[in-house]
């Protein structure tokens, strides 16, 4: 069974979902509230398509709450060949705004174990081409990128199609190359907190893959586990790491994980999470992130279209089920 994340490729400030102001019960302490950075919010995701598709057919009320999704900055999945022109087009765009790009490195080889989301590079030459035309396309232009959701925990849950040295080797090249690109932040993918529960197990996969000259780690991507938990668990593992900072996927964990089978994978009755932002009142937690965006598919699970696929009605329960 699979017991990492349904990974899709595919503003304003708010307290949706639960996690809002999560710092006062996340174990890491209270920052002084600090300036937010504006994430960058595109105008054609699916859930903005769906909204004014709604509005056209007279669902008024099902478009507002689809703007719950559309008002929102969400991450940016590169998972296919020949990033740099999608980078490159994301960044400017939100420099334009005066926002910040949130961006997913998402191409290592063997992705997802041949899973749902199966794919990314052919050899480790292509993908450290591939990570040099990411990195390219990022300019001088601030952003945040996530790299490679699941790529560390399948790793270590044992996935009989990858050699961990060489991945790990990978990794650290992705996080040394755009570490070389001023003004963005990079974010190693650490899994969840439920996927391997002892944080401490992480600790020399990831220092191999080059945590230790990234921003930080990023936790719960694609997945569902409360920000309380999350904060928790990166709070052990960064201690664990020198202090390393870390940031947390809430984009639809606003109701918590479900403690049915697959409960990675499209479970009902879940929720959007607290909006994106920087001010977290954590001094470990760098920012609540959507990086999996909410109402794309974890895979061909619970009627779900392939993975990363545009989902309505599972938006919209996402959007239905949000406190706020």
């Amino acid at each position: 069974m699979d017991t990492g994340t349904g990974i899709g490729t595919g503003g304003a400030l708010g307290d949706i979902g639960a996690g809002a102001g999560a710092g006062a019960d996340s174990g890491v302490g209270v920052a002084p509230v600090e300036p937010d950075v504006s994430f960058w919010v595109d105008p054609d995701s699916g859930a903005a398509r769906q909204a004014a598709e709604w509005r056209r057919a007279g669902r008024v009320a099902d478009a507002l709450l689809m703007d719950r999704i559309a008002s929102r900055a969400q991450a940016e999945w590169l998972a296919g060949p020949a990033p740099r022109a999608v980078v490159e087009a994301r960044t400017t765009a939100a420099a334009r705004d005066g926002r910040t790009a949130v961006l997913v490195a998402y191409y290592i080889p063997h992705r997802d174990c041949g899973s749902h989301s199966d794919g990314g590079a052919r050899s480790a030459t292509e993908y450290r081409e591939w990570i040099d035309e990411f990195a390219v396309g990022l300019g001088e232009r601030g952003a945040y990128v996530i790299v490679e959701p699941d790529a560390v925990a399948q790793a270590i849950a044992g996935c009989d199609r990858v050699a961990p040295a060489e991945r790990y080797a990978l990794l650290a090249y992705a996080v040394d190359r755009l570490e070389r690109q001023p003004n963005t932040r990079v974010y190693l993918d650490a899994g969840n907190s439920a996927w391997h529960p002892d944080p401490h197990r992480l600790v020399e996969p990831l220092t191999r893959a080059g945590v230790a000259r990234a921003d930080g780690f990023a936790l719960n991507v694609s997945n569902f586990q409360t920000d309380a938990a999350s904060s928790t668990y990166g709070s052990e593992l960064s201690g664990a790491l020198g202090g390393k900072h870390f940031v947390i996927d809430s984009s639809r964990n606003g109701n918590g994980p479900h403690t049915g089978t697959e409960s990675w994978c499209n479970p009902p009755g879940r929720a959007l999470g607290v909006a994106p932002t920087t001010v977290t009142g954590a001094p470990l937690i760098d920012a609540y992130l959507w990086v999996k965006r909410p109402g794309e598919s974890d895979g061909t699970c619970r009627g779900g279209p392939p993975a990363g696929q545009w989902w309505p009605s599972y938006a919209l329960e996402l959007a239905r089920n949000a406190r706020g």
